[in-house]
């Protein structure tokens, strides 16, 4: 992009101007999370239980005192080794907010579909401390929309992001929010699934406010020509379209990209 070189009073009359769009943005994300709360809830019927390192715990024991709970669907199916660079990329915005949430009457847990034991490897390896959970065996991700049966992988029915069509994965991206009340009834209040997530990527907000922006100009377009996982930048290889890490000496498989 060629930019136009002004002087100072210029650019604060064009700055000044723009500001107000910002504004408005501002007021309408407030009213938009504001009608965001006002949704209306689903009673969560069901029982889930989790492996955990502390044992089996259900989903109101994860809640850990507290009456809001946010589940993290990380892709990380069972013999994978490790997670997708895109769900490691999110993990890494989670450790500084943890003791602001669990402050503020909030519980975080991440949830993916692997053993525990595969679980903790890899979480040992990025260095996590966030509580991260296995769903090995249950249908607790697939009653959430996150995880796709064979069948609905090989006829194009999975239900993601809100609408029924072919996805590229047995495992997506995603967010579930629940509430306990007093009463220790559980209620499914929120999902977002795809880019619907970008807003805790502090990473991205930084980038937007820079000349360059998020400068993801490779050929998938998205955050997979850049990111890598924490401790593999400058390593020799790529991401593919679906997230996963590909050492140079392989081939990259199919490239479908994430859900928008």
């Amino acid at each position: 992009m060629q930019h136009r070189i002004v002087s100072q009073g210029e650019w604060l009359q064009e700055r000044t101007a723009f500001l107000a769009k910002e504004k408005e943005l501002t007021r309408l994300r407030d009213r938009l999370a504001e009608e965001r709360r006002a949704l209306p809830w689903v009673k969560v019927e069901k029982t889930y239980v989790f492996d955990t390192p502390a044992g089996k715990k259900s989903l109101s024991d994860l809640f850990e005192g507290r009456s809001q709970l946010i589940v993290k669907f990380f892709m990380l199916a069972p013999g994978q080794k490790e997670g997708c660079v895109g769900c490691s990329f999110e993990a890494d915005h989670v450790e500084g907010t943890l003791v602001h949430l669990e402050n503020h009457d909030v519980s975080y847990v991440a949830v993916a579909r692997a053993p525990l034991d595969e679980i903790e490897e890899f979480k040992k390896r990025m260095g996590w401390s966030f509580r991260w959970v296995s769903s090995f065996g249950t249908d607790f991700s697939y009653d959430f929309h996150a995880s796709f049966r064979p069948a609905q992988l090989d006829n194009g029915t999975a239900f993601y992001n809100y609408r029924t069509g072919a996805v590229p994965l047995e495992d997506l991206s995603g967010f579930a929010v629940f509430h306990k009340d007093d009463q220790g009834r559980i209620f499914h209040t929120y999902s977002t699934f795809g880019r619907g997530l970008e807003e805790v990527l502090g990473t991205y907000m930084f980038l937007d406010i820079t000349p360059n922006g998020r400068n993801e100009t490779g050929p998938n377009h998205s955050l997979t020509d850049w990111v890598r996982h924490h401790d593999r930048y400058g390593a020799d290889g790529h991401v593919s379209a679906v997230g996963r890490w590909v050492p140079a000496e392989q081939k990259a498989g199919c490239c479908h990209g994430e859900a928008a």
